[in-house]
């Protein structure tokens, strides 16, 4: 069973919650493409929430969003477990480690808070290398 047969399976019954997750959809695909122009927004992870939130709420915006000529085949890899593009994982690690750093030591006076944003970081770095890679 892959994630999407996972999220539709647990579909909400109550109007409130299908607008609500609706709403975060809305906001994360928002988010997800001022990602691709602003670098510490990550583009990636926004959209997989708003394909989670729109599995659940609206089935026209999920297969939008699935099906979009410049995101689809990205969220689609991740989904099926395939991974995520060579050149999406590299851009990734390279943005993360330009700005936290440069951000950290020259923005962060506090000491143990740059530490927590080394730590995750490295958090960050292990968790996107062990993810599968598509060329």
């Amino acid at each position: 069973m892959d994630c999407r047969e996972n999220i539709q399976r647990s579909s909400p019954t109550g109007p409130l919650l299908r607008w609500t997750l609706f709403g975060i959809g809305l906001g994360s695909t928002a988010l997800g493409i001022l990602g691709l122009f602003l670098p510490l927004l990550p583009t990636v992870p926004l959209l997989l929430l708003a394909a989670a939130c729109f599995a659940r709420s609206s089935e026209r915006c999920h297969r939008w969003l699935l099906e979009h000529p410049r995101f689809g085949s990205t969220l689609q890899g991740y989904l099926d477990g395939e991974g995520i593009p060579r050149r999406a994982k590299r851009n990734a690690l390279l943005m993360l480690w330009l700005t936290l750093p440069t951000s950290a030591l020259l923005f962060v006076p506090i000491l143990w808070v740059q530490i927590l944003l080394f730590g995750i970081a490295l958090a960050v770095t292990t968790y996107l290398v062990l993810l599968p890679t598509r060329p």
